[in-house]
């Protein structure tokens, strides 16, 4: 059974997963919307919101935690152009839009990530 048992694994390992997570988040910082599946679509939303969040403090101590999982232009991007947009709002920074086609090698479910 699968009970209390969290995320995705997306046949890679634990390292492999995180560097995954990582440069999905890049793509999306860089991009402000992009087009893939609908299971990593739903794993990375709460993964940028959380460094959003972190963007939203506008100190030291946020940006070197988004220094921790993105390269440097992104995370200055976050921060200084991204994460200001939110500053009234709580949560829910991004929208997951999920697409009628699927993708033709393996039939999976496509879905658009995008900043609200």
């Amino acid at each position: 059974m699968k009970h209390l048992k969290k995320g995705r694994k997306f046949g890679r390992e634990r390292g492999q997963r995180r560097a995954f997570m990582k440069g999905l988040a890049h793509n999306l910082i860089q991009r402000e919307h992009i087009i893939t599946t609908e299971a990593r679509a739903k794993e990375l939303r709460p993964f940028v919101e959380r460094l959003v969040t972190y963007g939203k403090k506008q100190n030291l101590a946020g940006l070197r935690m988004l220094l921790k999982y993105l390269p440097k232009t992104t995370a200055y991007k976050m921060q200084h152009n991204i994460a200001p947009r939110y500053e009234d709002r709580k949560g829910g920074y991004t929208r997951v839009v999920k697409h009628a086609e699927r993708r033709k090698q393996d039939g999976a479910k496509k879905a658009t990530i995008e900043f609200v």
